[in-house]
């Protein structure tokens, strides 16, 4: 759920060899997300040798990879760029470590946000339809709509690889949703809210930065270009 990477060379451990793999169709590619096994005290140098061929390689200056051992707490580890290749030197202290370029947010945990926010009263959930994979495209509705109510909707992840984006959709529903908080009992009193953590769940899952199961063919937006 949300890997993106090709091997091509593990022979040594301080010398793996890999790419971020295209998106479907498209010619997108940043987002890299995969799991090292046997890998307790073993010094690791991971390249990412096609780095420079993504869709924004001024991203990766100044950039850290991140890692996590149990999906639910997250650090950044070193990780260099040359102008060609990124670079990510570190030795896991666990058996199994996963490297991301961000945080990833897997189906599974949109699928507990969802449920967790529908045990807050006054909170619906809409079905919008169905992507051509068959998800879900979930909607939760916050506050009944009246004539004198503002109408605000907040989406994220048009583009999949924005994982920080449902991240933040954690955080926001937790809060609009919570009783005791005064800021959020006047912004449900003032407006409905129409939420959809993941616009793009066809992409996400397979990993893409950029598109869905059916993207046409596209140029990656780069600098200078239109």
């Amino acid at each position: 759920d949300g890997g993106n990477v090709e091997i091509v060379d593990i022979t040594r451990p301080d010398d793996v060899h890999l790419r971020i793999r295209l998106d479907s169709n498209s010619e997108f590619l940043q987002w890299f997300s995969f799991r090292v096994s046997e890998a307790r005290d073993v010094a690791l140098t991971l390249h990412l040798d096609n780095a420079g061929e993504t869709s924004y390689p001024p991203g990766w200056h100044g950039y850290h990879a991140v890692a996590t051992y149990d999906r639910q707490h997250f650090f950044r580890v070193p990780t260099r760029y040359d102008g060609e290749r990124l670079t990510i030197a570190h030795t896991p202290t666990r058996d199994v470590v996963y490297y991301s370029y961000f945080a990833p947010y897997s189906h599974e945990r949109h699928q507990d946000l969802i449920a967790r926010s529908l045990a807050a009263p006054g909170v619906r959930h809409e079905l919008l339809g169905h992507t051509i994979d068959g998800r879900d495209l979930d909607l939760l509705c916050i506050g009944e709509p009246d004539a004198g109510r503002k109408v605000c909707w907040i989406i994220a992840r048009q583009h999949p690889g924005e994982t920080m984006a449902e991240w933040l959709m954690e955080g926001l529903l937790a809060r609009l949703i919570d009783p005791e908080d005064p800021i959020a009992r006047a912004l449900r009193a003032r407006a409905v809210f129409y939420v959809v953590p993941n616009m793009n769940p066809d992409g996400s899952f397979p990993g893409h930065p950029r598109v869905t199961a059916a993207a046409p063919h596209l140029s990656p937006a780069r600098p200078g270009r239109s």
